[in-house]
């Protein structure tokens, strides 16, 4: 399951997703809107059991101790977790205490997701974040002292060259707070963004592709060397500590979405909520599905599926042999490698 808390204190310049940026989190009127939803989606989901409970945003972390346990007892009263059942908070690092961790641990969090994004105070300012350098630093150390040693890092990469921002220290950073998984990702311009208005003006130029290339080569090679498996493009763990949530989605598995603007998959067709907080809860609270829209995956749209999923991660794609000559090309040009099972052969993509 995946659970939208859509609470951000204030926009990151980049940030096009749902979310709403309120002073003042409506904790309370949030977990009755989610027990709404959650009764409604019970007639085509009775006592579903979960391997993974994912709290993404947004900021979650928002919520604090007591509403992330109360988020928690309400998917309890709609279904059941899978022993050892991997539960992951987004986080951003202002909102970590050792406190909190150790009350979101007691209810049940076992992995956080924290966003750093960077470690240069002048880059974090020019993308909106709240905190500052020594703040992440802080709770890294916080998230340890309450019980949580599985946690990932998130890091934004190519942004623009005048920020004149050191990516090789940022990563030598990240590496020093030993984090057991890291997600990377290459900066993007979104129209409606404050980003993509200064674009639009000329007050911000996109990072060149050299650019993009060779600081995303340039982590792939310094985290390798690390003991990090680079297993899925954006996505760095140690041995054994791969995103099981993330991972799903990358492997067709199905998936319940609750909240505002979230999307679900049952294994033939997608659903996705209405992206407005205000809107979602007012569906929610008259018992109404808020589903936005559907689409019924088609045999071609799950063969596309599988490929570009497969391609994304070192996992691969199984091929048959025609395919495999299909794809001389690829192999050619050093994009993919063989899986080396001659029984059942697999491709997957160089970095």
């Amino acid at each position: 399951m995946y659970l939208h808390v859509p609470f951000c204190s204030r926009r990151c310049s980049y940030c096009d997703f749902a979310i709403a940026v309120r002073r003042r989190v409506p904790v309370r009127a949030y977990i009755r809107a989610i027990e709404h939803e959650l009764s409604v989606r019970a007639v085509e989901y009775p006592r579903p059991v979960l391997d993974t409970l994912y709290l993404g945003g947004g900021t979650p972390s928002r919520l604090g101790a007591d509403g992330v346990g109360a988020a928690l007892r309400a998917v309890r009263q709609f279904a059941d977790l899978a022993p050892g059942a991997e539960v992951t908070i987004e986080a951003n690092p202002e909102d970590i205490t050792a406190d909190v961790v150790r009350s979101w641990r007691e209810h049940g969090v076992n992995r956080l997701s924290i966003g750093i994004q960077s470690f240069d105070d002048r880059v974090l300012a020019w993308m909106h974040r709240v905190h500052n350098a020594d703040a992440a630093r802080r709770a890294v150390h916080a998230a340890r002292a309450g019980g949580i040693d599985a946690f990932s890092v998130d890091l934004i990469f190519a942004v623009p060259e005048t920020l004149n921002r050191d990516w090789e220290r940022d990563v030598a950073d990240i590496a020093a707070l030993e984090p057991q998984h890291v997600s990377l990702y290459g900066l993007t311009i979104e129209a409606g963004t404050p980003l993509g208005r200064w674009h639009a003006r000329g007050d911000a130029l996109e990072s060149p592709e050299e650019r993009y290339e060779a600081e995303f080569l340039f982590a792939h090679a310094a985290l390798s060397e690390r003991g990090f498996d680079h297993y899925e493009v954006s996505n760095f763990s140690l041995p054994g500590q791969r995103a099981r949530h993330n991972s799903a989605y990358w492997q067709n598995v199905p998936y319940l979405g609750v909240g505002p603007a979230a999307h679900g998959f049952d294994g033939k067709a997608r659903r996705w909520n209405v992206s407005a907080y205000a809107s979602w809860q007012h569906a929610v609270e008259q018992n109404i599905d808020p589903v936005a829209g559907r689409e019924l995956l088609t045999p071609d749209n799950k063969i596309a599926e599988s490929v570009y999923l497969g391609l994304r991660t070192t996992d691969g794609l199984a091929v048959t042999p025609a395919e495999r000559a299909n794809l001389e090309s690829w192999f050619s040009a050093g994009w993919l490698e063989d899986g080396g099972d001659a029984q059942f052969p697999s491709v997957h993509c160089t970095p």
